[in-house]
């Protein structure tokens, strides 16, 4: 009975962060295309699914990933373990990013919008190689004490600096790769270690020093893509041709759901058998209550499975479909104003960023809401992406609006509260999982294939990389207005 309550809570704060994306929809259907999509009631059911999905994950993730991460994380510490506790690290983050489906979606567009210049399996073994190097370094940081902002600054000038050599068709792919790494199952797991690490270790403060892994996760894989883009465009590799015959063959939908819950299995597998091995056979102990863990996994393997295919019912299809009428109108004002108020909508409805600001909010007590900061962060993403469309609607270069951008970060970084910049890296590298990266890269490529000029692999990948960059801005100038409030209210009286 607890747990179906649990689940009836879940589920209604999932539709209520839905609602945004509906109430978008809904107005520029009616009010501005005064068109009724089809099949509308098969989108609905979409949407419900997408909510039951998030609820199922959220309730999973609270018996099984959080306390699993923890837990490892503490007898490491305990242990002083440093020599098992990197190789883990290394393992956790390799596993949980090398099939992340997100990167897999965006690693085959870039495939075939290179004409097979690019590799799509060796971009996906670069960007999780990465991870997993960056995952070893994060440990390193909190076990040492490192303010996080002495890696993070000179990390993001070895990725602005590789910017100005790269080529220009891998840069918005190496900033969009650095923002689809972080999904909804290694976000949470990511952020469980970090902080159960903190939290084992006298003088670490969970909000200080447990948050950080997942900005470390983002930066890195961005300069070794540009690094691969690099070797790819100097070297000259021959464009890949596919067999001819070669497109998919319809499939049975039952076989389909099927294969789509295999697949789900392949992308959650790779990290429960990395957790099973360090529990089991390099610290030798049984899990604590393993049947509440076994059925918190499942619960999670069902939750994305319902997840994804509410996605493909549901959000997929309104993407597309808005992303055509939008640039059929070929009105600049539409198009920046679905960009401003669809990056709103899909981050409130972004499960990792849910699970994150109950993180942050349950680390520092009466500091940090956790509903404040999932605002501040999607009003920052509809900004960023409302200015990432209108730089393809102009023609402006990737590289100066983004390392402008960067640019700003590094000067509030100095200015902000120490306590915050891990968290606000953290929350920019969540805006962009399974929720808003189908409606943000179907925006521009559409947009960069329907404009005269415009390249789709230079122009139109970087909307993601928009999206991560701006709630690390909102999110820190809201902690600097914070800490600023109770001294203004002191002072004129």
């Amino acid at each position: 009975m607890e747990h179906l309550t649990h689940f009836a809570r879940e589920f209604r704060k999932a539709l209520r962060s839905l609602l945004p994306i509906v109430v978008v929809v809904v107005v520029f259907q009616l009010a501005v295309f005064q068109e009724v999509p089809d099949r509308p009631l098969r989108l609905a059911a979409g949407l419900l699914v997408v909510g039951a999905g998030i609820a199922l994950f959220l309730q999973g993730l609270d018996l099984s990933v959080f306390p699993a991460g923890k837990n490892l994380a503490n007898q490491f510490a305990r242990r002083g373990a440093l020599g098992l506790l990197l190789p883990f690290g290394f393992a956790i983050g390799f596993a949980a990013v090398v099939a992340e489906p997100a990167l897999i979606a965006v690693a085959e567009q870039a495939e075939t919008v290179s004409a097979g210049r690019i590799d799509g399996l060796t971009l996906r073994l670069v960007i999780a190689v990465s991870v997993g190097v960056v995952l070893v370094l994060g440990i390193l940081r909190i076990l040492r004490g490192w303010a996080v902002q002495k890696l993070l600054l000179p990390g993001y000038a070895v990725v602005l600096a590789a910017t100005y050599v790269a080529p220009p068709e891998i840069v918005g792919l190496a900033y969009d790769s650095g923002g689809v790494t972080t999904n909804i199952v290694t976000v949470p797991l990511i952020a469980a270690i970090g902080i159960g690490l903190a939290n084992s270790i006298r003088g670490r403060s969970a909000l200080t020093d447990g948050f950080g892994l997942v900005a470390l996760c983002v930066m890195v894989p961005m300069i070794g893509v540009q690094l691969y883009g690099i070797w790819v465009y100097s070297v000259g590799g021959a464009a890949a041709v596919g067999p001819p015959g070669a497109e998919d063959a319809p499939v049975h939908p039952v076989l389909e759901h099927v294969l789509g819950l295999a697949q789900m299995i392949r992308d959650v597998l790779p990290m429960v058998l990395v957790v099973l091995f360090f529990q089991f056979a390099v610290l030798r102990r049984r899990l604590s209550h393993p049947l509440r863990v076994a059925v918190g996994f499942a619960m999670v393997l069902g939750g994305l499975y319902a997840f994804v295919v509410g996605l493909k019912i549901g959000l997929f299809p309104i993407g597309t479909l808005m992303a055509e009428q939008l640039i059929e109108r070929g009105t600049p004002a539409l198009i920046l104003l679905f960009a401003l108020l669809i990056g709103f909508a899909t981050t409130m409805a972004e499960p990792a960023l849910v699970a994150i600001g109950e993180q942050a909010e349950a680390a520092s007590p009466g500091r940090i809401s956790g509903s404040t900061i999932r605002l501040v962060v999607a009003l920052g993403v509809a900004v960023g992406i409302t200015l990432g469309a209108a730089r393809i609607l102009v023609g402006v270069p990737l590289h100066h609006v983004i390392m402008a951008a960067y640019a700003v970060v590094v000067v509030l970084v100095l200015l902000a509260p120490k306590h915050i910049v891990a968290l606000a890296f953290d929350l920019g590298g969540v805006t962009t999982s399974e929720v808003t990266v189908p409606l943000v890269t179907a925006l521009g490529i559409g947009l960069a294939s329907a404009i005269e000029g415009r390249d789709v692999l230079t122009d139109g990948f970087g909307l993601i990389a928009f999206a991560s960059v701006f709630p690390i801005i909102s999110v820190l100038g809201y902690a600097m207005i914070l800490e600023r409030v109770p001294r203004l209210q002191k002072e004129p009286t």
